[in-house]
């Protein structure tokens, strides 16, 4: 295995190290962390075509959803990545052509919002179609290295010889987006009862996936983890005016604290809701999803 094969095995697998800690939404800061031999080597750079100048060939490919470029998966497991600009030999795109030839595996950055990306690996370049400005990517296959022989046996690698669950990480990376775009809309809060600690917050739908919902940050609550679980369960309800109110026999009912200060004091107030107008509850959504509360009495 030569050098630059040993370099790329490390990157995977310290960022595999990474995901299993942090989940696949990772910063610019962590992923520009990685330190091999004593030398920093940057995982995410400038360019959306990424190659540090350790490597000889690309380490990542980054896209924006908000960008330029109009990048996206076209099946469950291959997407079409634009070259840098309109010159199919400027020598990101020739560098891409080479890992292409070379069967080399890349890291696929999603952005999801300012410094932060969804991590897809490994995708390799299939396609190049220098008519249309673009490669095709595949999000699933299986790593193979020049001398695949040399590494067959090395422990640190055996999953990159798995097949990746592409479904469930294109998935994945859906619900993260949503849960990061939601929850920076709404500064961190709970929007009930105001708790700040990220670890615990999610990002409830209002309109679930399984009835047609989808996942935009109008359709978004930020809950803490007990007024998620209450709001799913019908337990509570949000009305188009944005006033919570707690279902008629839990009001009524008596226990402990958490009942009394956690869900019942909580009926008749205001959520708090994002600075944004453009990602506020759509009030015609949280009418929908009020009337099965309502059901519910």
């Amino acid at each position: 295995m030569n050098k630059e094969e040993k370099i790329r095995l490390a990157i995977f697998e310290w960022l595999n190290q990474q995901i299993q800690v942090f989940g696949n939404v990772l910063t610019t800061p962590q992923l520009n962390s990685f330190v091999y031999k004593g030398e920093h080597i940057f995982i995410q750079g400038s360019k959306g075509i990424w190659k540090p100048n350790q490597l000889r060939f690309p380490i990542s490919i980054a896209s924006d959803p908000q960008g330029r470029y109009s990048d996206g998966f076209i099946s469950d497991s291959m997407l079409h990545y634009s070259y840098e600009g309109t010159n199919p030999n400027l020598w990101t795109n020739r560098g891409l052509r080479e890992a292409m030839k070379q069967n080399i595996p890349l890291i696929y950055l999603q952005k999801i919002s300012k410094g932060k990306y969804f991590v897809h690996l490994p995708v390799y370049i299939i396609k190049d179609e220098p008519e249309k400005l673009r490669f095709t990517v595949a999000a699933e296959n299986i790593i193979k290295f020049s001398d695949a022989s040399d590494v067959v046996d090395e422990p640190e690698v055996r999953y990159l010889k798995q097949e990746y669950a592409t479904r469930e990480v294109k998935q994945r990376m859906y619900q993260q987006t949503f849960r990061e775009l939601v929850l920076d809309a709404y500064k961190d809060h709970c929007a009930i009862c105001s708790l700040r600690h990220r670890e615990l917050l999610d990002a409830a739908h209002i309109i679930p996936d399984s009835e047609g919902g989808k996942p935009l940050v109008i359709n978004g609550l930020s809950l803490c983890k007990i007024h998620h679980s209450a709001f799913d369960q019908n337990i509570l309800g949000i009305n188009p005016d944005y006033i919570i109110e707690v279902r008629r026999d839990v009001l009524e009912e008596i226990d402990g604290p958490m009942l009394k200060y956690g869900i019942q004091k909580m009926h008749g107030n205001r959520i708090i809701l994002p600075h944004s107008s453009s990602k506020k509850p759509d009030r015609n959504l949280l009418a929908k999803r009020f009337e099965k509360f309502r059901t519910a009495i």
